[in-house]
C-alpha cells in the first residue's frame, strides 16, 4: 500500500466533531471528484466517484447521517494498469438533492466562496482533508518531498491555496493539460499539511523518516567534506615533496636559507602530515609555514620542477 493510500485511510477514519467540519470536508470532496446532475424537472442530484473504498464509505456515511440522502452505489473495475475498483455514488435529481447541494454550497457550479464558508480553523482543516481525500497524493518520505492536489477547476484550486495560506503554507499552482495542480515541494510544509488535516500517524511516520534522512545526508556531507580535505592535504604534500627534491637537486642545503631547509626537512620527515600538523610540530603559524612553502615553490620553478 502506498503512503498516499495510508494517509487517505487514516483521514477517512478520522472523526469530525461538528456538522460544519463534515460539511466543509464533503464540499471539498465533491469539488474534487463529484459533479451535479440535473433532471427533467429542474431538480439537482450529485454523482461522486473514487478509487478508494475508504473514501467512498466516508462519503456514503456522511450523506446518510448528516443529510438524510441514500445514494445508490456502483462498483466497477478500473481501466488503468492496476485495475483498481472505482466506486460511484449517485444521488438522483430530487428536491432533497437540490436542497443538499444548495446547503453545502455546491450550487451554482461556478459560484460561491469556499474559503468564506469554512468558518474557523477546524472547518478549514476538514476542507483540506476533503481535498486530499478527493484528489491528493504525497510521495513516500524516503524520496523527494512532493504533495499535490489535482483538480479540473481553477476556482477550486485558488480556494485550496487560500485556505492553505491561512495555515501559513505557501503552495504553488500550475496547470497540466486540463488539470490544475496545487503542490508543495518543501518537507516542512508537507509535514505541516499532514498534521493540519489530522493525519497524525502518517505525520509521525513522515517526520521519523525525515529525521533519519536528514541525519544520513548530514553524515554523508561531512564524510564527503572530510574526504575532499584529506585529498587536498595529500595532493599538497606530494606536490611539496616533489618540489623539495627539485630544489635540492639544484642547490645544496648550505646555500639555502636555514628556515627553508628546516621546512623541507620537516615535510620530508612527515610526508602524511597536514599543514596544521606541521605547524604544531615546528611551532610556526600556519600562515607562516604556508609562506615558506610558497618560497620553496618559487625555487622549484626556477629549478625547472613542476609547481
Amino acid at each position: 500500500m502506498s503512503f498516499t493510500e495510508n494517509v487517505k485511510n487514516e483521514l477517512a477514519r478520522l472523526s469530525r466533531a461538528t456538522l460544519d467540519e463534515r460539511r466543509a470536508e464533503l464540499l471539498a470532496l465533491l469539488r474534487m471528484s463529484g459533479s451535479a446532475v440535473t433532471g427533467g424537472s429542474g431538480a439537482w442530484g450529485v454523482e461522486f466517484s473514487t478509487g478508494s473504498s475508504a473514501v467512498a464509505r466516508r462519503v456514503l456515511v456522511s450523506l446518510k447521517k448528516d443529510f438524510g440522502l441514500f445514494p445508490s452505489v456502483m462498483v466497477r473495475q478500473g481501466r488503468k494498469l492496476r485495475k483498481k475498483n472505482v466506486y460511484t455514488l449517485t444521488v438522483p435529481p430530487s428536491p432533497a438533492g437540490s436542497r443538499f447541494l444548495t446547503d453545502i454550497g455546491f450550487l451554482p457550479m461556478t459560484g460561491g466562496d469556499d474559503a468564506a464558508r469554512c468558518a474557523g480553523p477546524e472547518a478549514r482543516r476538514a476542507y483540506l482533508a476533503g481535498a486530499f481525500l478527493g484528489g491528493g497524493s504525497i510521495s513516500r518520505p524516503q524520496s523527494d518531498y512532493h504533495l499535490e492536489l489535482v483538480t479540473q477547476s481553477w476556482r477550486f484550486a485558488e480556494a485550496i491555496r487560500e485556505v492553505m495560506h491561512a495555515f501559513r503554507m505557501n503552495p504553488r499552482l500550475t496547470d497540466r493539460k486540463n488539470d490544475y495542480i496545487v503542490y508543495i515541494k518543501d518537507g516542512d510544509e508537507a509535514g505541516s499539511f499532514l498534521q493540519i488535516t489530522g493525519a497524525v500517524q502518517s505525520y509521525m511516520e513522515f517526520e521519523n523518516v525525515r529525521v533519519m534522512k536528514d541525519m544520513r545526508n548530514q553524515v554523508n556531507r561531512q564524510v564527503n567534506c572530510e574526504t575532499a580535505n584529506l585529498q587536498k592535504s595529500v595532493d599538497a604534500a606530494v606536490r611539496q615533496m616533489h618540489q623539495i627534491r627539485a630544489v635540492r637537486a639544484r642547490w645544496d642545503d648550505r646555500s639555502l636559507p636555514p628556515k627553508l631547509v628546516e621546512t623541507m626537512e620537516l615535510r620530508m620527515a612527515h610526508p602524511n602530515a597536514t599543514l596544521a600538523e606541521l605547524s604544531e610540530l615546528c611551532g610556526i603559524s600556519k600562515s607562516g609555514l604556508a609562506h615558506r612553502f610558497q618560497k620553496i615553490t618559487a625555487l622549484a620553478a626556477r629549478a625547472g620542477g613542476d609547481v
